[in-house]
């Protein structure tokens, strides 16, 4: 019968995980990669199944049993924390690192505030994000690489769970100087735009959206210049490049490149996209992620009101 695997062996395995590269590891928990490589074939005799596959040119690479434990130990490392915790009197706050993936477009707007309002709750959780478009975070999501992400809910896919936390409907982004600029409703129809040059935010899955958007409104966009980043279609449509469907909004009309820009509400009956955390089906959450969705819960809920 195979020897149980140790909490320490755990432990090991979450930090190879991370860095699929055993000298890496080794270094970080200042043990030798004998000791280190011993753990990890003791502990895969122990479950009786390989966690990695070992590679010549990178390190290693997780198998699907290797990716599914790491996921699994999250919450059970936790818990050992809290139990040496309370074993040892300690304060019962929560310990440990936090991995958050956020939406590049979303991250300037509301994650400051949120960091700031979780770091004063919970000092001592180490929170690291990873920021990226919306088919990247999925992938980093189920591959363990974030606990849970602040993301738009465009092209989610099977094996994730969800919490909306905001419908955020389009609006037309022009430069000061426009004409419809100086309306006194300051809102305007896709159609009215149409054969004027566009600048468009070019993001997996985002496009799609924006797409759906012209196809509604029956407009063929005239498309100027494409961007990844959302402050470069606000700084382009500034500077008179053409206009932007945009939905989140900031608060400053002045953008990167000294420019103005006006934001008009879009009369057309558009979907709205909904920003929300997500996690990974089947995979218990840690009371750090959880703690992270109360506080997101909490701060979006209040900017609503």
């Amino acid at each position: 019968m195979a020897k149980p695997f140790t909490l320490t062996q755990l432990r090991y395995f979450a930090v190879v995980a991370e860095l699929e590269n055993m000298t890496a590891a080794a270094e970080r928990l200042l043990v030798t990669q004998s000791t280190l490589s011993t753990a990890m074939a003791q502990l895969e005799a122990s479950l009786s199944t390989q966690l990695f596959v070992r590679l010549r040119t990178r390190g290693l690479r997780l198998t699907p049993s290797g990716r599914q434990l790491a996921q699994d130990i999250k919450v059970l490392l936790e818990h050992a924390d809290s139990l040496y915790e309370s074993a040892r009197g300690l304060a019962t706050s929560l310990v440990g690192e936090l991995k958050v993936g956020v939406f590049s477009p979303l991250a300037p707007f509301r994650l400051p505030a949120i960091l700031q309002t979780f770091e004063v709750q919970h000092p001592g959780v180490e929170v690291s994000f990873l920021e990226a478009d919306l088919a990247s975070l999925q992938t980093a999501l189920l591959e363990g690489q974030c606990d849970v992400a602040l993301m738009y809910g465009l092209g989610l896919g099977r094996g994730f769970t969800h919490t909306v936390l905001e419908r955020v409907p389009p609006h037309v982004l022009v430069h000061a100087e426009h004409p419809a600029a100086s309306r006194p409703e300051r809102s305007i129809a896709l159609k009215d735009l149409d054969g004027e040059p566009a600048v468009v935010l070019d993001l997996p899955h985002s496009r799609d959206y924006y797409e759906q958007l012209y196809a509604i409104a029956g407009v063929v966009p005239n498309v100027r210049h494409r961007f990844a980043g959302y402050e470069t279609v606000r700084s382009f449509v500034a500077k008179g490049h053409g206009y932007a469907v945009l939905n989140q909004r900031l608060h400053s009309d002045l953008t990167y490149s000294g420019g103005r820009v006006v934001a008009l509400t879009l009369t057309d009956d558009f979907p709205p996209i909904e920003v929300m955390l997500v996690r990974p089906e089947g995979v218990q959450p840690t009371r750090r992620a959880l703690a992270f969705e109360e506080t997101c819960i909490r701060l979006y809920g209040a900017a609503r009101h």
